[in-house]
């Protein structure tokens, strides 16, 4: 197979952008919610996320900073209060965590302008979106320095909250219920009702039939299963 080959040293950072997010997908959607000091709540969505541990469990978050260099609410409030909220979005809430991607100003209740309620969170100050089908309460457990354009946040997960029709007593979770979503390159997104089995093999399995594929179509609530 033949490649094209960049060297992201003699790149500038738009071009390892658009290659990053045109290679590095479906990426994870993370709607954080924060307080600032005050207790005033912000909502805003980030792609550069995913978690990084079970033991500890720990999520990471990518905060690019404004262009003139000032953090992003998110990113200030997570300094000023030590915790944050991951809102995982499902399909259904894809327009109105697009509202909140909108660059309003501070003053501005992203939450309010997309029609959103919150919940208050158990064990951290910032809320969660009611109508997301999971949240992941953080606490901040470190933050890594990039340099000028942006930072990386790790949170110790440390209350989670899932659709009780989501999860069962094994703590299995149905990802046809959650119904999330996940970033593409550009504007696009990917939805995760296509899915296929992979089983993870032994050595011993590799002299054995190939593993096969079992594509299927995910039902979302309430709707039917495709082929």
């Amino acid at each position: 197979m033949e490649t094209a080959a960049f060297d992201f040293t003699a790149l500038g950072p738009r071009e390892r952008y658009k290659l990053l997010i045109g290679t590095v997908m479906p990426r994870p959607i993370a709607w954080v919610t924060t307080v600032d000091g005050t207790g005033r709540a912000n909502a805003a969505p980030f792609s550069f996320f995913n978690c990084l541990s079970a033991d500890p469990p720990v999520v990471a978050l990518g905060i690019e900073f404004r262009p003139d260099g000032t953090p992003k609410d998110t990113g200030r409030n997570i300094h000023e209060t030590g915790v944050f909220t991951v809102n995982l979005v499902s399909d259904a809430l894809m327009e109105a965590m697009n509202v909140t991607a909108v660059p309003f100003g501070p003053e501005v209740d992203e939450l309010a302008r997309a029609g959103l309620e919150t919940r208050p969170g158990v064990a951290v100050a910032s809320p969660r979106i009611a109508l997301a089908p999971a949240a992941l309460e953080c606490r901040l457990h470190s933050f890594l320095d990039l340099g000028g354009s942006r930072e990386v946040v790790l949170g110790t997960v440390v209350q989670a909250h899932i659709r009780a029709d989501a999860v069962d007593a094994r703590f299995h979770v149905d990802p046809a219920v959650l119904d999330l979503v996940g970033r593409m390159g550009g504007q696009g997104y990917a939805g995760t009702r296509d899915y296929f089995d992979l089983a993870t093999m032994s050595e011993a399995g590799l002299a054995e039939a190939p593993a096969t594929r079992r594509p299927r179509r995910l039902r979302p609530p309430g709707g039917e299963a495709g082929v």
